[in-house]
């Protein structure tokens, strides 16, 4: 066309036509290409722009010697190459006018700048649709990204999002804490709730489902087959994350569903070097999400791309040693004496084993991370339990102790800590986060190996004891609880009558003086709180704590802030229970909060939940709980 006065020649739809499969001549495909790159070269014979640079000053040859003329050899040789190439550009340039007016009529097929789009990435996008057997793919910055800007352009306000209470952490904080202050309505439901999920499709509707699977860290399994079906039924976005299964394993959108998405930082791209996601599905929904993320910006760079492409070509060999390992670790972890449970869906006990095991649902295995219980002292919530999963940890001597999954190398994580070392008891009661839940990612190394190291050190799970591997279940020894000797643990706080009242500080009071108070009280942790908005007079908030073992440490290391106002160097994260809370899971509290970096005992804060607010009502420290304790068997012998 003629555009602008500018002509621009296009080649003869004849050239363009793709001939069938059986039309094809034997190395003709390659012959036609031989040809177009010939011709690539030859156009540069009469090219004079080199000339104009070489002419130009030292800094003009800087800047575009060697690169200013963009195709010839340099051209043919980069698609000569077996690797793909890193296209290491932000911006993209034209030859003329006619081009960059074609490629935005979408004439010329082409990149504009890096935010929307890269050769190299759009290599591991289409490996990533042959992959999943998808229409279109996108590849991020990271599965977080992924998953947020998938919800934010497929979710309009006064949507409902339906989702699974097994699932990534910073998943659920991100549908439970940011979309609600968008409008859109969040339902959650067991994985296999089946019943539940229609009923709320029927009833409710909804825009998007959206579940893991395998979920993390519990290794759940979902019905993958009819929860497409009833999406499918009431006309909504099924959107699966298989970060945990990969295509090697389970491919949803065969089994019906819109979208499938990963952290690619995991199995795909499998060598612990890379952060990024990938998105995949649908064309119009894919379409939807690239458009945003165009906006929101948070695109892979062609590196990032590259490592992932190189990666996912050993995807299946990985994968298929990372299933054998974590099956057979599971197998001998299931009937260990140490072990309370383990979390595998191989395992027959398995709340999801007959969807796991249906045929055609899981192609080669489960992945390659399973969960289990660590039984220490059979209290899933003590000290006693936490410190011997810690020892379990530490004695380890191949995995490397961190987060994340599906490298070539094993890692291994003590869950309370790692993932939800920040949330209070009753929220990990509620997801089952026990103080003994273990999530090893096995890597590729000898299955062997790594199995015989996972059970020299559940050896070391009780301080001076072996744990032979053939031995009886460990019981807990002592004398049988005693009702009355034990009554203590059943009070409520609400109903103790001898707790005094709490010693609190403000925002603005000085660290000198916060010290002061804490010494002279007797205590190493207490509130710092505010005038509660809208309560009565004298109700307060709590907003922080504050600890003598980190203030007494900053202030000797910086004496000149002694009268500096307290609350910067207070920790807004604490234990917080109701006053119907027993004694009982306060003293779990205390046990599971202990500061081991300062060596301060703690505080538990009771209160009252206002609109989100924490109306002070109590503060009971260890030695209280100890007090109540004494009292309690002083009484039982008399």
């Amino acid at each position: 066309s003629d555009i602008l006065g500018l002509q621009m020649s296009r080649p003869n739809s004849k050239d363009l036509a793709v001939p069938g499969p059986g039309d094809v001549e034997p190395g003709a495909i390659g012959r036609a290409e031989s040809e177009e790159m010939a011709a690539n070269l030859a156009r540069f014979d009469n090219d004079d722009r080199n000339t104009t640079i070489n002419k130009g000053g030292t800094s003009t040859r800087a800047v575009h010697g060697g690169e200013r003329q963009k195709g010839g050899l340099k051209a043919r040789a980069t698609l000569d190459a077996l690797a793909t190439p890193i296209v290491q550009t932000a911006t993209f340039t034209f030859r003329n006018t006619a081009e960059i007016v074609a490629y935005n009529e979408g004439t010329y097929p082409s990149f504009e700048y890096g935010r929307y789009g890269n050769p190299t990435v759009r290599a591991a996008e289409e490996k990533v649709m042959a992959l999943e057997g998808a229409e279109d793919a996108l590849v991020s910055s990271s599965g977080m990204n992924a998953v947020t800007t998938m919800l934010l352009a497929l979710v309009d306000k006064d949507g409902h999002v339906v989702t699974t209470t097994d699932c990534y952490r910073r998943t659920r904080q991100f549908v439970t804490t940011i979309l609600p202050k968008m409008g859109v309505r969040l339902t959650v439901i067991d994985p296999a709730d089946l019943e539940g999920l229609e009923r709320i499709l029927k009833t409710e509707g909804a825009t998007l489902f959206f579940s893991e699977q395998i979920t993390n860290p519990l290794t759940r399994i979902i019905d993958t087959v009819k929860i497409a079906e009833l999406c499918r039924q009431y006309k909504v976005i099924c959107c699966i994350d298989t970060t945990f299964a990969t295509p090697v394993n389970h491919k949803p959108i065969q089994h019906g569903a819109d979208l499938v998405l990963h952290s690619g930082t995991k199995y795909l791209a499998g060598h612990n070097d890379v952060l990024c996601g990938a998105l995949a599905g649908k064309k119009e929904l894919i379409a939807k999400v690239r458009s945003l993320q165009g906006i929101l910006g948070g695109v892979v760079d062609a590196h990032a791309a590259y490592l992932l492409l190189r990666g996912i070509k050993t995807l299946s060999l990985r994968v298929a040693q990372q299933n054998k390992t974590a099956a057979a670790i599971a197998a001998a972890l299931e009937h260990h004496p140490a072990i309370e449970k383990v979390h595998y869906p191989t395992i027959t006990s398995h709340r999801d084993y007959a969807v796991a095991s249906r045929p055609g649902m899981f192609e080669g295995g489960f992945g390659g991370v399973l969960s289990f219980e660590i039984k220490g002292d059979g209290n899933p919530w003590s000290q006693e339990t936490f410190d011997a999963t810690a020892r379990f940890i530490d004695a380890l001597k191949i995995p490397y102790i961190g987060p994340s999954l599906g490298g070539v190398e094993s890692l291994v994580e003590q869950v309370r800590v790692v993932g939800y070392y920040d949330q209070p008891l009753e929220v990990r009661q509620k997801l089952s986060i026990t103080n003994g839940l273990v999530r090893l990612a096995c890597g590729i190394e000898d299955t062997q190996d790594l199995l015989d190291d996972v059970l020299q050190a559940l050896t070391f799970v009780r301080p001076g004891a072996v744990v032979p591997t053939d031995a009886e279940p460990l019981m807990i020894t002592g004398d049988e609880e005693d009702d009355k000797t034990n009554a203590w643990r059943r009070k409520l706080i609400r109903d103790l009558p001898d707790l005094r009242v709490p010693i609190t500080v403000t925002a603005e009071t000085s660290c000198v003086t916060a010290v002061q108070l804490m010494k002279s009280q007797g205590i190493d942790q207490m509130p710092v709180v505010q005038p509660l908005q809208g309560g009565a007079s004298g109700e307060v908030e709590v907003i922080a704590v504050i600890s003598m073992g980190a203030l007494s440490k900053r202030l000797l290391t910086n004496p000149d802030q002694v009268d500096a106002p307290v609350f910067p160097f207070a920790s807004t994260k604490f234990v917080v229970v109701e006053p119907t809370a027993t004694l009982e899971e306060v003293a779990d509290a205390l046990h599971a909060y202990t500061d081991r970096r300062y060596g301060d005992m703690g505080v538990v804060i009771v209160a009252e939940d206002r609109g989100g607010k924490k109306l002070l009502r109590h503060v009971v420290s260890r030695v209280d709980v100890l007090a109540f304790e004494t009292d309690s068997l002083a009484a039982a012998k008399q």
